[in-house]
């Protein structure tokens, strides 16, 4: 009990502190005690080359992108972890969210880490940069600055203890050509020199784990053809200067992040095609070695289509807005309140002509968990409690619909 009390002042010191020198000194206390407490931070490199040599199989790997509470969300995984002999679960951000949830690698990697030891939880943790996407419209405006922007992003990562990277360059698919081998070209070209940049900069003992996408989520859906294509030109510019390329790829089978709000609240169904997933495990195994096919926009899908991914040899699969829904559905009325009053201003730019208040607070909300970080970690201790207690119900729901129950046994190798 003393180490979960030292580690809550540690931890709401690191995040929340007003002193950037106690929140410095804060996040060197925690990466210490984690360190002497066996808790390392650890590449899943490994076991997904060894799912693309069939050693290993039956399972989906979940990838949470933890948004908000993140230092209590993840003590809910990780008791999940400890009580159902759980192995890989991966907790990432985005570009994209690092910016909006007000959550700086380090301040992400620490906090994922104080859950662990106030779990007393032991062994590798897997933390990943999700969605290193590029922008095609600054892409084609300055295509150095924006690389550049993406490598800074990448060392401060790195240097966080991001040992999981996810590139992607699916925004730069130029569908507008008819060859499919110059429709991947920027795609192929930029993950490529990401992947040569990472490892030039990885720690000597690590053997960061490189994800590629070859089909912007909500997009057309992906084939085995556009994967060929992509990965077959990739290899080309990687393998003659000897070095380790991509262990998984992100595509498209029907899904959009956060779901599509209707006008009464409720998300639209979505047509998923799990083929895709399935034929482009298969090419990924058989044809390249490597972990196979991985799944975005997953966590507002129905629960009861959650057991197919592991049966349609699906490696990972990212969830992220589920979550997030389940904080708002819990959180003190008063507070939702402020937020949307919040958004009401900060976001109206944003807000389409024929969008009912639900689609717009829906699609904006996840813009202010930075501004209201302090708040929502502060909320009302019932409606905490039953927050977390949610979250975990449906974190028990999802990992074993994944096949993730008694799997710690790959990790430990």
């Amino acid at each position: 009990m003393q180490t979960v009390n030292n580690v809550e002042e540690l931890i709401y010191s690191a995040v929340i502190s007003p002193d950037d020198e106690v929140k410095k000194t804060s996040r060197i206390s925690i990466r210490n005690i984690a360190k002497e407490k066996g808790i390392r931070l650890a590449s899943i490199q490994d076991l997904y080359m060894a799912f693309g040599q069939g050693k290993v199989n039956g399972f989906t790997v979940p990838a949470i992108n933890v948004r908000t509470l993140t230092y209590d969300l993840a003590r809910q995984i990780f008791q999940l972890i400890k009580e159902k002999n759980i192995g890989p679960v991966i907790f990432e951000i985005a570009r994209s969210e690092i910016k909006y949830t007000s959550q700086d690698p380090d301040e992400y990697t620490v906090s994922i880490l104080a859950a662990a030891i106030a779990e007393d939880y032991v062994g590798p943790v897997f933390v990943q940069g999700d969605h290193y996407q590029f922008s095609a419209k600054n892409f084609a405006a300055n295509r150095e600055d924006e690389i550049n922007k993406i490598k800074e992003l990448i060392k401060k990562s790195v240097e966080a203890g991001f040992y999981n990277i996810d590139i992607d360059a699916s925004t730069l698919v130029d569908l507008t050509k008819k060859d499919l081998n110059e429709q991947q070209k920027n795609n192929y070209e930029m993950t490529a020199l990401l992947t040569e940049y990472i490892r030039t900069i990885q720690p000597k003992e690590v053997t960061i784990s490189i994800g590629g996408e070859i089909g912007h989520i909500g997009g057309i859906n992906s084939s085995v053809a556009d994967f060929e294509a992509f990965m077959d030109n990739y290899l080309k510019l990687i393998e003659s200067k000897g070095i380790i390329g991509i262990s998984k790829v992100s595509v498209q089978t029907g899904t959009s992040h956060g779901g599509i709000p209707m006008k009464d609240g409720r998300i639209a169904k979505v047509s998923l095609d799990f083929s895709v997933l399935k034929s482009i495990s298969e090419s990924a195994r058989t044809k390249y070695k490597i972990g196979g096919s991985v799944q975005h926009g997953a966590s507002t899908l129905p629960n009861d289509l959650f057991h197919n991914f592991p049966s349609n040899n699906t490696l990972e699969i990212h969830l992220a807005t589920g979550f997030q829904n389940i904080v708002y559905d819990n959180m003190p009325q008063e507070l939702k309140l402020e937020i949307y009053k919040w958004l009401d201003i900060n976001c109206k730019d944003e807000r389409k002509p024929d969008q009912t208040d639900d689609q717009f607070y829906y699609k904006t909300r996840k813009k202010a968990l930075g501004p209201f970080k302090k708040q929502i970690w502060e909320m009302e201790k019932n409606a905490k409690t039953t927050t977390l207690s949610a979250l975990k119900k449906q974190f028990e729901f999802l990992f074993a619909q994944l096949n993730l129950l008694n799997t710690s046994k790959w990790i430990k190798t």
